[in-house]
């Protein structure tokens, strides 16, 4: 099937590979992505009702995403242009899927409204100062205003990130390593092969929906990981330094912005080859190192941190056990802790729902886009409709009696969770039939994808199986 003509790629030469420090920021944005669901909520949940046996699975998760999003990030550096483009060369309708899967895996304000509820508490010293709606509300309101008045949407977004990770990292890596004992940290390294208490690999009675979830949440989870391809080409990375950024209404430029969505690629010759082995190996460092590295940390150390104060508790209602473990924390140090978790886990929720609804205002935004025949497209008076009317749905959802966010996030996460294996299987054939020979992945690489897409395939039918029992 011929390319429309908007949708074909310009070419231009490769620019000169970038240094290391220069390229830290995309990793930043995937990682606070996940800093909010698995990593925050799913897994120290899991871990304060199971105990540490089941962590083996964050490792398998976050190893996975790392390997799908570099398969993003390749098609991006290459390309200057989001993978939804080359998706929609291959199929007409797939923006259709894509926009209706990442509404519905990411609609449900779960995210946010945790983020509220654990805000509440901490302004009232432990107890709600209000009820966690009405400021969830507010918070909301405030992330729409941070999003639309930001001059260049990615500066905004990567600061953001940047900022709040350097913070809430180190201080609950402090808190982990001042709690914890010699045996609890031997239980995480028993947990990481599939070694609990009393069982192994999983434990009787554990919610398959919950595990599954949680393990789709290790990193970004579903749809938000081919959102790195925005971050790429907004960042600059290889061929995305020819492409535009998305500006505010509030800017001269940003009002009736107009941009060609399709990118532009380079001829493969003995130069542009040697450029994109170095910015290769560079993009894959970075991505080692905050992504993968940083990731992995964070969700042990806040599974051990979770395993270590509340275990053994009741734990069972809602995010209660957050809270159960700013008061154990309290106890066995300073009451000025416990509220300081608190603040820093509930701050670390919201800037995550911040960083979802612009990941997802984008993708939605592109593929309502691709299913039309424009060149080129207002896309800024696109995305903050779509940003705002995802707002005010997470809104109406908070006030017509989804009020525990546990819930919704398990609920997003599970179907999230099935959108990961479908994109997976995509993303592989898109870089293994539409990339030149000699960029494509390799045979390690293609080998992991295939494991991780039977892995998710596998998981996904033994979860729907289980729901619709």
């Amino acid at each position: 099937m011929p390319v429309p003509a908007h949708l074909q790629l310009s070419v231009k030469p490769l620019p000169e590979p970038l240094p290391i420090k220069k390229l830290l920021g995309p990793s930043f944005i995937l990682l606070g992505l996940g800093l909010g669901s698995g990593e925050v909520i799913l897994w120290p949940y899991l871990a304060s009702n199971y105990g540490l046996g089941i962590v083996w699975g964050m490792l398998v998760g976050i190893t996975f995403q790392f390997f799908i999003n570099m398969e993003v990030e390749r098609y991006a550096l290459i390309n200057g242009e989001s993978v939804f483009v080359g998706f929609v060369r291959m199929f007409k309708w797939l923006p259709v899927w894509f926009i209706v899967s990442t509404f519905i895996g990411f609609g449900w304000p779960g995210i946010g409204l945790s983020g509220a509820t654990l805000l509440a508490n901490a302004l009232g010293g432990g107890q709600p100062i209000m009820n966690p709606r009405i400021l969830a509300v507010l918070m909301f309101l405030f992330i729409g205003a941070v999003l639309t008045l930001g001059k260049v949407l990615y500066q905004t977004v990567e600061r953001l990130q940047k900022v709040l990770i350097s913070i809430g990292v180190p201080f609950i890596l402090f808190l982990t390593l001042y709690l914890s004992e010699r045996m609890d940290f031997q239980a995480l390294a028993q947990g990481l092969i599939g070694i609990g208490n009393d069982y192994h690999w999983l434990p009787a009675g554990i919610a398959l929906t919950s595990f599954f979830g949680a393990l789709g949440y290790s990193g970004a989870g579903g749809n938000l990981n081919l959102a790195q391809s925005f971050y790429i080409r907004d960042k600059g990375y290889g061929m995305g330094a020819y492409a535009d950024k998305i500006k505010s209404l509030f800017t001269s430029s940003g009002a009736n912005q107009s941009i060609r969505l399709s990118g532009t690629t380079f001829k493969v010759n003995p130069t542009n080859m040697e450029r994109f082995t170095v910015w290769w190996k560079r993009i894959n460092i970075e991505h080692l190192v905050v992504f993968w590295g940083l990731g992995l940390l964070t969700m042990l150390m806040l599974a051990l941190l979770s395993y270590t104060t509340v275990y053994g508790l009741d734990n069972s209602q809602g995010i209660n056990f957050v809270i159960n473990e700013a008061m154990v924390i309290g106890k066995s140090t300073l009451p000025f802790f416990g509220v300081l978790f608190l603040l820093v886990t509930g701050v670390m929720l919201l800037a995550t729902q911040l960083t979802v609804l612009d990941s997802t205002s984008r993708i939605i935004t592109e593929n309502i886009l691709l299913l039309r025949s424009n060149s080129s497209v207002h896309i800024s008076k696109m995305y903050y409709s779509v940003l705002w009317i995802q707002l005010l749905f997470g809104i109406v959802v908070m006030f017509t009696g989804f009020a525990e966010p546990r819930t919704l996030i398990t609920l997003g996460a599970v179907f999230n969770a099935v959108a990961m294996f479908v994109l997976i299987g995509l993303m592989l054939f898109l870089n293994k039939t539409q990339l030149p020979t000699e960029l494509r992945p390799s045979f390690f690489r293609t080998f992991v994808l295939v494991v991780a897409f039977v892995f998710f395939g596998t998981f996904s039918f033994l979860t729907l199986r289980g729901i619709f029992q």
